[in-house]
């Protein structure tokens, strides 16, 4: 099983407000496959030394960047750390302070020093996910599939989780006849069904408590529209694989679920263009990053596109939102679309992480203002 942490919006915020002398963003690849993740480590080793080489190059002080090393080696120390982790590692270090969050996306290794984190790696964890979980739901049984981008699908042990429909409203059969109050006919079988679907939900919910990767349910009515009226899961998935999935090993639910997650950022990004196009007619769309980052310090824009792979360096004024570019990256410098999304996220707006062939226009970023700047 994957172990993420995904940040929550206001632990997003609060990234995006630190600020600092020197504050240090690592990301790298590593593994759920424990017996493989000491490449991980050495990995963050590496990335630490590079750090401090920039550190040193901006003339920041010894005893400030002592202990960002020493807090970062701690981590490579920790023998317990590093038996749980997904696809991608992201840290962010202060002099005070280390936060890592286990991300289930596959990220390149990047080092950034400024005096301000590097977010947008971590952003495209939060808005595209190929992490989801399959509920294979029937009368006869139930199972909890795990499914990430390249990783064999994986069942869940899930405890306290009803073994059947039957077993759960303690009977043989839930489509008997017999007459108890509405407990009969195909009306008792809905109520019977209802019951074990509560059941259900009741064990997932400490399994899927804090998390946000989405839910795709396997289901046949009337199962699925039963289960649709009881879920408590915030982030279900509104497509289903619409099919029963008794006889459906994981490896095929998997397939289905990544088409349901394809389709859904697809038709997300479809979504975007289109409001792009109308918006852009209306002087309230851009893909200049100098006019971006102007509307994003006004708080006028309301969803952004960024490219997770480019970094622009430079500097943003923090009052005009006048753009100051670097020809090279530092620790005097931080990546200007990075900034612009970080100002979005602190006004309210969407940001979303996104390869360049998914932006209008093909550029560095594509953002839907509010009003006309």
């Amino acid at each position: 099983m994957l172990h993420v942490d995904i940040p929550t919006r206001p632990e997003l915020a609060g990234l995006v407000a630190a600020r600092g002398t020197a504050l240090v963003s690592l990301y790298l690849p590593a593994t759920p496959e424990t017996q493989h993740i000491d490449a991980a480590r050495i990995g963050l080793g590496n990335l630490l030394r590079e750090a401090e080489a920039q550190l040193e190059a901006a003339g920041t002080p010894k005893r400030t960047i002592w202990p960002i090393s020493e807090q970062v080696q701690d981590l490579i120390d920790d023998d317990e750390f590093w038996q749980f982790q997904a696809n991608s590692l992201a840290i962010f270090v202060t002099p005070e302070s280390l936060r890592s969050y286990r991300l289930p996306s596959h990220l390149e290794k990047t080092v950034q020093v400024s005096d301000r984190f590097h977010l947008k790696p971590l952003i495209r964890a939060v808005s595209v996910s190929q992490h989801a979980f399959v509920l294979a739901l029937e009368e006869g049984g139930v199972r909890l599939v795990e499914v990430t981008a390249d990783m064999p699908a994986q069942e869940i042990r899930v405890p306290g989780m009803p073994k059947d429909a039957a077993s759960a409203v303690g009977t043989a059969n839930v489509n008997s006849r017999s007459a108890s109050g509405r407990i009969q006919g195909s009306e008792g079988q809905k109520v019977r069904l209802r019951q074990y679907a509560r059941k259900v939900d009741a064990a997932l919910r400490p399994v899927l408590a804090g998390r946000h990767e989405p839910l795709i349910v396997a289901a046949a009515e009337p199962m699925l529209a039963i289960w649709r009226s009881v879920n408590s899961y915030p982030d279900q998935a509104a497509q289903a694989i619409e099919t029963s999935p008794a006889r459906i090993p994981p490896a095929e639910l998997a397939q289905a679920a990544r088409e349901v997650l394809d389709a859904l950022h697809a038709e997300r990004l479809a979504d975007f263009a289109a409001l792009y196009d109308r918006r852009g007619q209306e002087g309230r769309a851009t893909g200049d990053i100098a006019q971006a980052a102007r509307a994003a310090t006004w708080g006028a824009v309301e969803t952004l596109l960024v490219d997770i792979d480019e970094v622009v360096p430079g500097r943003v004024d923090e009052a005009t939102g006048e753009v100051a570019f670097a020809d090279a990256g530092g620790a005097e410098s931080y990546g200007v679309v990075d900034e612009i999304a970080g100002r979005v996220i602190a006004s309210g707006g969407t940001v979303i992480g996104v390869r360049r062939d998914d932006i209008p226009g093909g550029g560095s970023l594509a953002a839907v203002l509010r009003y006309a700047v």
